[in-house]
């Protein structure tokens, strides 16, 4: 399974025409200890680049956009009790939604794994 990156530092996974969308390792650690997160409303509809999410740390609340366009089909439920998830497990357990996607055609305007950390190199 082939896994996309975006230039706002979320990741995606797709599976049979459905993401699973969180955001990077990168991200969750600029942002420091994750105390909040608010996840989107399933069966709501997003065009690529919306805001999606919201996600509180000890530092700041940061924006989440999404990556492709779609409907919500699931959220991370987990992460309403125990957002430091995205702390711990940013690119597994810490997911935040999965969404059916109405384009993958979007997915070729995105990194791969190699891509993102060349990117993120560029960064710092």
């Amino acid at each position: 399974m082939t896994t996309y990156f975006s230039e706002e530092h979320e990741w995606i996974t797709v599976e049979d025409g459905v993401g699973t969308v969180g955001i990077t390792d990168y991200a969750q650690n600029a942002l420091g200890d994750i105390v909040f997160v608010e996840l989107p409303e399933v069966g709501n509809s997003y065009d690529k680049g919306d805001e999606i999410a919201v996600v509180e740390s000890v530092k700041a609340a940061s924006e989440i956009y999404t990556p492709v366009s779609g409907d919500v089909t699931a959220i991370n439920d987990a992460l309403e009790d125990e957002p430091a998830l995205v702390n711990s497990l940013a690119q597994s357990d810490g997911w935040f939604y999965q969404v059916k996607l109405s384009d993958t055609d979007e997915l070729d305007d995105l990194m791969d794994e190699s891509g993102y950390k060349e990117f993120v190199a560029g960064l710092e």
